[in-house]
């Protein structure tokens, strides 16, 4: 039998005697190559870590087009925090912040915070833009939250990070659906969400998918689904960053130009890739009806 993958995955599962559905996502290289990008306070990581795992986890029973992401802001010391899975199963993240970062980093407590969840293809204005009211220290309840006002079903969500893994585990109640024991079964969330509060954060970072869930749910039926394979990946491209150059407009690209001997460099915050503008190249950008730049190279 094929050994099911046990990192940068996402796994749907259904629970059939209970009538519960779920999420399960657990990143290694992906996560990794994320957090490569700066170094990320401890708080920060984790946290970091978390949101790009909660990104993936909740385009587990949508379909998506376009792409899913998750963005604070706030006025303190964690100024941004980004994470984002599109429609190609790539994921990408990034947080700024001004030391020194509150310890515990707690989401409630940072001044004028705004979280929001934007599903959607934003080139072709397609995209649903949801708030996340932080009500609590972590991100995990807050999101809880989030499905219980947006969807008026119960959810249950894990979330953990550490430097080698990112790890989400979604569930959410199915009134009426699953199989024929969880119609008549009024225990049954509380059964499933206590046998989950059994589950500590090391044995949640540790374990492979297929495990995780049969120690925790062999006796409700698993019910798995083909996994979805996960990797980091940008969408960034000369041509947006042209879209980006050109938007500014002509005098701050003068200005960008003479600061650099008649070039401009732009560098991906997400995967460092780096693209580069001359002189004819911003002339040819400004011009109307200007066709796209021709593709660059990273250098």
């Amino acid at each position: 039998m094929e050994k099911l993958p046990t990192q940068d995955v996402l796994h749907r599962f259904l629970l059939e005697r209970a009538g519960v559905r779920g999420t399960l996502v657990r990143l290694g290289p992906a996560w990794r190559e994320v957090a490569s990008r700066a170094e990320y306070p401890a708080p920060l990581h984790a946290l970091l870590g978390e949101a790009l795992a909660a990104s993936a986890l909740l385009t587990g029973n949508i379909k998506l087009d376009g792409a899913l992401s998750l963005e604070l802001k706030s006025t303190g010391a964690l100024r941004l925090l980004f994470a984002e899975c599109n429609d190609q199963s790539q994921l990408r993240g990034l947080a700024r912040w001004n030391a020194p970062l509150p310890t515990p980093l707690e989401l409630e407590a940072l001044p004028d915070a705004i979280m929001a969840i934007t599903i959607g293809n934003v080139e072709r204005g397609q995209r649903y833009q949801g708030l996340v009211e932080l009500q609590h220290a972590g991100l995990a309840a807050s999101l809880e939250d989030y499905f219980i006002q947006s969807e008026q079903l119960p959810a249950r969500i894990l979330l953990a990070a550490d430097g080698e893994h990112a790890v989400g585990l979604m569930l959410q109640k199915m009134p009426g659906e699953g199989g024929i024991d969880a119609v008549h079964d009024e225990d049954a969330w509380d059964r499933v969400v206590h046998l989950t509060a059994t589950l500590g954060v090391d044995e949640l970072l540790a374990s492979p998918p297929e495990a995780l869930l049969y120690r925790l749910y062999h006796e409700e039926t698993v019910r798995l689904f083909e996994p979805r394979a996960l990797a980091f990946g940008c969408s960034c491209s000369r041509q947006r960053v042209g879209a980006m150059l050109r938007s500014l407009g002509r005098d701050e690209v003068e200005a960008a130009l003479q600061a650099r001997d008649n070039e401009i460099e732009v560098i991906c915050e997400f995967c460092a890739q780096r693209y580069h503008f001359d002189r004819i190249d911003a002339e040819h950008l400004l011009s109307d009806g200007a066709a796209p730049a021709a593709p660059d190279t990273a250098q």
